[in-house]
């Protein structure tokens, strides 16, 4: 039984399509199942409400066999309540049950300069220390930024051309598709061979700016498309706009100026890290068609 939590996220959802393709028993923890496709509640086992929840994760991990962990965003919270308070009674559960295999996301930089001081990075290495320390086998699956960062500001895109950031437009960068999580995972939960406690980046096949980000959507979009920084001020404003709280907003700018000095480089690109989703294939299957 391999328990999958946030099974509609964009990971969530690709991820169970994954597993049930290779006939994997599943148990999904969803918030409202309603949101599961049919499709997929009639093969899986549903347990309703918040992974978070100390009675909804104990229900939901009796008798796993492994775990897929993905803590929700949650705005509204410190980074601290989103990612530790969230994972704390989940830490319980798996000692309890003595789950045998748990699988998280999480992000690049751990043991780099920028650990303990990179907003979101900081909370999910946090996390998965607090995981690690049930004594399961246990893999984190490190990110950099994610193309879907992108694709979040189509509205602007199609209404000015441009899209918006507080990085050097001329710096590239690692970027990862949540197709390749998924797969990376799948991967993970239909083997139960591994053992040991790590952290396995997951990277995609080529750095980019986000000049190259644009002159890609430009030429896959057939319309001229711009970067244009901004500053950091700016860029926590659009946060606390958003209804973020103070702690989320400054994260997000601590782990954006790490990014910019160079977290996601702690890890070397190699064939069994490397995801098969570019850019431009990404810009061609998501971005283009909302564009158009």
């Amino acid at each position: 039984m391999i328990v999958i939590t946030a099974p509609t996220s964009q990971i969530g959802s690709q991820l169970v399509d994954d597993l049930l393709a290779a006939n994997a028993t599943l148990r999904l923890v969803a918030r409202d199942i309603g949101k599961v496709p049919e499709q997929v509640r009639a093969r899986v086992e549903l347990v309703e409400g918040s992974h978070g929840d100390p009675s909804v994760i104990d229900r939901a991990l009796a008798g796993a066999d492994a775990l897929f962990w993905l803590a929700p965003p949650a705005w509204q919270q410190t980074l601290e309540q989103a990612y530790l308070e969230f994972t704390r009674p989940a830490a319980a559960a798996i000692r309890r049950h003595a789950v045998p295999r748990v699988v998280s996301i999480t992000a690049l930089g751990r043991g780099t300069e920028w650990q303990d001081s990179a907003g979101p990075v900081t909370a999910s290495i946090a996390m998965d220390d607090m995981l690690m320390a049930s004594g399961s086998a246990f893999r984190g699956l490190a990110m950099p930024s994610f193309m879907e960062n992108t694709a979040r500001q189509i509205s602007v895109m199609k209404d000015k051309g441009v899209f918006f950031g507080p990085i050097d437009p001329d710096h590239s960068l690692r970027f990862t598709a949540t197709r390749d999580m998924a797969t990376a995972a799948a991967q993970l939960l239909c083997d139960n061979g591994w053992q040991g406690q790590e952290d396995v980046p997951v990277l995609g096949p080529g750095d980019l700016s986000f000049n190259d980000q644009a002159a890609i959507i430009s030429e896959v979009a057939a319309r001229p498309m711009r970067y244009q920084q901004i500053g950091y001020d700016q860029f926590k404003q659009q946060f606390l706009d958003r209804g973020a709280s103070e702690s989320v907003a400054q994260g997000y700018v601590d782990m954006y100026r790490a990014k910019d000095a160079g977290i996601d480089n702690v890890a070397a690109r190699q064939l069994e890290n490397t995801g098969t989703t570019s850019f431009r294939h990404f810009c061609e299957r998501v971005i283009k068609p909302a564009l158009l």
